[in-house]
């Protein structure tokens, strides 16, 4: 089944169809738990809400999850964690939410929308991005606040900008940013594109983007360490395969593909 994959969800187009033939198995690599109770099949549509930074990793995950269960198909939507919990509780159709700190998976879970508790999976710490020649000679947290260096963060209602806060915060220095990002995938491309000397993102986005940007870590990072949830939603109409796919995230295939991109382990 093809592949269908959106950066954001249009509301008044997302109609899925979510069929299920039979029950369900796990999935290979994912101990310990099966999606269902008699046929080794799964089928259908399972849509997954993720965090920006997760754009890499799960898309490897998705195209592993459908070769292992032909008639599947995974439909990958990323945004900020902050916009995904608003499309959700606004209606949007989805099955599983991943974000990229608890505080935004604890609100699907204050509003009753989350189907089980959400499991831990990965872990990931704030780096600067600069471009490749560094103009503003950024080495260190500090010189973010320079006068002059224009430096993007994410806004704060993201876990990428609350990260920033925490470390600014705890190193008493004063940001001022230029702008103020709803992704993390945002401010990456204000480096790349040259419309900044320095943006903050996690290590897995500079390790990502390769030669386009140059990282460049801060001790102060270890106090803003971000942990990622991922859960089921209660609305979702493909129970089974949210099951399984959670079960493939948190298993060792994808604990390996997310160490393999840089996340920490939770």
């Amino acid at each position: 089944m093809a592949r269908i994959r959106t950066i954001a969800v249009l509301f008044a187009a997302a109609t899925l169809a979510a069929g299920l033939a039979g029950c369900a198995a796990s999935v290979p690599d994912s101990p310990g738990r099966s999606a269902g109770n008699g046929s080794s099949a799964l089928s259908g549509t399972v849509t997954v809400f993720a965090a920006a930074s997760l754009k890499e990793s799960f898309t490897r995950l998705a195209d592993r999850f459908e070769a292992a269960h032909p008639g599947t198909a995974v439909v990958l939507s990323f945004a900020g964690s902050s916009d995904l919990v608003t499309q959700i509780t606004q209606g949007a159709p989805a099955d599983v939410f991943a974000a990229a700190d608890a505080r935004n998976m604890a609100k699907l879970a204050d509003a009753g929308l989350l189907d089980g508790p959400a499991r831990n999976f990965a872990t990931n710490t704030l780096e600067i991005a600069v471009p490749p020649a560094n103009p503003a000679s950024i080495s260190s947290f500090a010189d973010l606040a320079r006068p002059g260096v224009r430096v993007v963060i994410c806004a704060p209602q993201v876990p990428c900008g609350a990260a920033a806060e925490t470390a600014a915060r705890a190193t008493g220095t004063a940001l001022r940013p230029v702008s103020e990002e709803s992704s993390v995938t945002d401010v990456l491309g204000k480096v790349i594109s040259g419309e900044a000397d320095a943006g903050l993102v996690y290590a897995t986005d500079v390790l990502a983007a390769g030669a386009k940007v140059t990282g460049i870590p801060f001790a102060e990072s270890a106090r803003a360490v971000n942990t990622y949830p991922i859960a089921a939603v209660g609305p979702g109409r493909n129970k089974q395969l949210a099951a399984a796919f959670i079960d493939l995230v948190t298993g060792d295939a994808g604990r390996k593909v997310f160490t393999d991109a840089g996340f920490g382990t939770p």
